[in-house]
């Protein structure tokens, strides 16, 4: 039977894994986010945010959303503003790939490109100093602020953490990439108060100051921070795994040898799950990982020999 939809926030896979034993050499159920028309998994989270300030009354017919965003959440809102006619202004930085900006350029979003780091907050905390300038500047605009906002991590809590319950409700250990952290704390949340033998590992990137690291240089967007988010809270994170991004572009070729074409975010989960499953692992472990999208975006950086040589190359120094 076809399926119909009238809304492109109607469309999302929800129940697709893929058994990476071949490819990683260790159980592994990946959980794929990006069969939806942002491509990833951050529209959920878009979605539950837009309708929280509608809810609220914040967001009015025809207003504007502002956020940062290093890519997928830019798209995915670009996408939720269209399709319920509001503007959108996305503050994002130079490491966000060229083909998440024409997106967001092509669905009618206006894009901030920030070129230099903030001396103490990095590219995040420069974005952020924009998104405030801006905010200032427009009275009308509504800033979402997905690092603070509990609808973030709310729309995982709904979604995410119960479809992957259902689909493995057998399920020993849970592993999710540390970004803004909402799919993090979502799933956490979820799994805590409905599934408490569950292990939630957290992948986190060399260089995130998420768990209390010092900073360090990031290229790849996505996963990790250099402004420690406020709806964050550790003590949902039974483990944490650091990876760097020598490892992430190892894990993406990896994966692409054997036809699968994921982001950055994808390959840092992956890496890290493997090494925890490596030290940690035994016979009939049932685990999960998170994948938040593919690798479309990523042609011109991790898919890109002399790109992806630079930055490990970088990482060896450090």
């Amino acid at each position: 039977m076809a399926v119909v939809i009238t809304n492109p926030l109607d469309f999302n896979v929800e129940d697709l894994y893929v058994d990476l034993r071949q490819a990683i050499g260790h159980q592994l159920y990946l959980k794929c986010e990006g069969f939806n028309f942002a491509g990833s998994i951050k529209v959920k989270a878009a979605a539950e945010m837009v309708t929280a300030k509608e809810t609220a009354g914040e967001l009015l017919p025809g207003g504007t959303l502002i956020e940062s965003s290093s890519g997928n959440m830019g798209v995915a809102l670009s996408i939720v503003a269209a399709s319920r006619g509001y503007r959108f202004v996305c503050v994002t930085d130079v490491r966000c790939t060229l083909a998440a900006r024409r997106t967001m350029q092509a669905l009618g979003s206006e894009v901030h490109v920030i070129e230099e780091p903030d001396a103490e907050g990095g590219y995040l905390g420069a974005r952020l100093a924009h998104v405030r300038k801006l905010c200032e500047a427009h009275a009308g605009y509504v800033w979402l602020n997905q690092y603070a906002n509990a609808a973030n991590w709310r729309g995982h809590y709904r979604t995410t953490g119960p479809e992957v319950a259902k689909a493995f409700p057998e399920l020993d250990v849970l592993f999710i990439g540390a970004g803004t952290t909402g799919t993090l704390m979502g799933c956490a949340r979820y799994f805590r108060e409905n599934h408490p033998g569950v292990t939630i590992v957290a992948i986190d990137a060399v260089g995130s100051v998420t768990f209390g690291r010092s900073p360090g240089r990031r290229m790849i967007p996505g996963l990790g921070t250099s402004v420690r988010p406020p709806i964050f809270d550790a003590s949902y994170a039974d483990d944490i795994v650091y990876v760097d991004e020598a490892e992430t572009i190892r894990m993406c070729h990896r994966l692409v040898g054997h036809g699968y074409l994921f982001g950055g975010s994808t390959g840092t989960v992956v890496s890290g799950a493997r090494d925890w499953l490596a030290a940690h692992g035994r016979d009939g472990l049932t685990a999960v990982a998170i994948s938040p999208d593919f690798g479309g975006n990523y042609l011109d950086t991790i898919y890109n020999e002399e790109w992806a040589s630079r930055v490990s190359r970088a990482d060896e120094t450090i």
